[in-house]
């Protein structure tokens, strides 16, 4: 009479096996990904965040734009022309969420009728947030707009 292998121990340790060698390949992945959509002083901005919101309501008040000409890979910053002879200082941050070390930052220097133009051609394709951020006669304002920069 012949006699039949069993086979459950054999599968109950492969199960365990495999299933250690996926929580060990999903805690290594987790443990080196580096997540950069967060910025490192993350809890600071967010407390300041109400006055971001205050500063914005002044800037659409005063009827401050930012328009992105796609076909040109332009950016148009606008401000009142009003706030150009009072003490004015500003800057334009281009914001990569997903590439924090692509981000780049400038003075806001607009011309005399209030607009400054960046040109994107050396900007990477792809989403980032342009944000101005200028004071005017010790008030501060501020204007964000979500772009897409195409790939050229």
């Amino acid at each position: 009479m012949k006699t039949q292998k069993n086979f459950w121990p054999l599968g109950i340790i492969l199960t365990f096996v495999v299933f250690f060698i996926g929580m060990a390949s999903v805690v290594i992945i987790a443990a080196t990904h580096r997540d950069h959509l967060v910025s490192d002083n993350y809890y600071e901005q967010e407390l300041k965040f109400q006055t971001q919101i205050d500063d914005a309501a002044r800037a659409r008040a005063v009827g401050a734009t930012i328009q992105y000409e796609a076909a040109v890979a332009k950016v148009i910053i606008r401000v009142p022309v009003a706030q150009l002879a009072q003490k004015f200082s500003g800057k334009v941050t281009f914001y990569r969420a997903d590439a924090p070390k692509l981000d780049r930052e400038s003075l806001l220097e607009p011309k005399a009728d209030g607009t400054q133009t960046v040109e994107l051609a050396p900007f990477a394709a792809g989403p980032w947030r342009v944000r101005v951020q200028w004071t005017a006669d010790d008030k501060n304002y501020f204007i964000e707009e979500k772009i897409t920069v195409a790939k050229r």
